[in-house]
């Protein structure tokens, strides 16, 4: 019975041991849990408030762009005094320059306008006037750049004359007279020995092409015995003429070379 005693204490103790270490485990765990979640409530705030200012920098409204105001084409006609155009230039119609590209003309034309663009500050007068400022390299109250100048603008500008039109040059000059009395060197074309032989005479003419140096460089024969055809032909080609220019440039030339094949008695 002792016995059963004694082992039955000794149970009790290892049950005890054995809840206190669980609940000592279970209270670590439980506070590791707790503090785990507010640390992730916490990240959580902190990555939600960024993406909040990121929200408000990126819809930033951007302040409005201020309207460039338009020039007026054509101002409101001012009163005109002695002072005024003394210092200021007169127009007799206010016109803004063309080259404002923040006001373009409202009725464009292909003719200019004989009044000139109105400057800065000018004035409605009788005549088209500019003011004229101190001499170049002048300083100081010796200029008084108070005078002005008058644009007489009645008369349009001198047209310029119309350049003259250069003559078409033809590429190739055909020519319809026998070149034979144009030629520098004319070779007489040799007597075929059969023609000689049959006593055979006669003209053939020869089309020929001269270059811009005065050079043969093309040679046919257009009418002629046949026998008279290749002395003909080569005599052509061996004629020299002078350079045809037609203003100053020189050109090609076609034209025709008699040669007479007659027996000498």
């Amino acid at each position: 019975m002792f016995n059963n005693l004694i082992e039955s204490s000794s149970h009790t103790k290892e049950y005890k041991r054995r809840g206190s270490f669980l609940l000592f485990t279970g209270a670590t765990y439980l506070v590791l849990f707790v503090v785990t979640g507010v640390v992730s409530i916490y990240a959580y705030d902190a990555h939600l408030e960024q993406q909040i200012t990121e929200e408000v920098i990126d819809w930033v409204p951007q302040p409005p762009v201020a309207a460039v105001p338009e020039v007026a084409r054509n101002a409101p006609p001012r009163s005109a005094n002695t002072t005024a155009s003394t210092v200021r230039a007169t127009r007799t119609e206010l016109i803004d320059s063309t080259s404002n590209p923040l006001n373009p003309p409202p009725h464009p034309g292909a003719i200019a306008s004989t009044v000139p663009p109105a400057p800065r500050g000018a004035v409605i007068g009788t005549q088209n006037l500019d003011p004229i400022g101190p001499p170049a390299g002048t300083h100081g109250s010796n200029g008084t750049g108070n005078g002005t100048v008058a644009i007489d603008m009645a008369d349009p500008p001198p047209a310029l004359p119309a350049p003259t039109p250069k003559p078409s040059v033809p590429s190739v000059l055909r020519v319809s007279r026998v070149l034979n009395s144009q030629a520098l060197l004319l070779p007489k074309p040799n007597y075929p020995p059969l023609a000689r032989n049959i006593r055979l005479e006669g003209s053939v003419i020869v089309q020929v092409l001269i270059d811009e140096s005065g050079k043969v460089i093309s040679a046919k024969v257009t009418s002629g015995h046949p026998l008279f055809v290749a002395e003909a032909q080569r005599a052509a080609m061996q004629a020299r003429f002078s350079p045809t220019l037609i203003s100053d440039q020189p050109v090609k030339v076609s034209g025709v070379i008699t040669y007479q094949f007659k027996l000498s008695n």
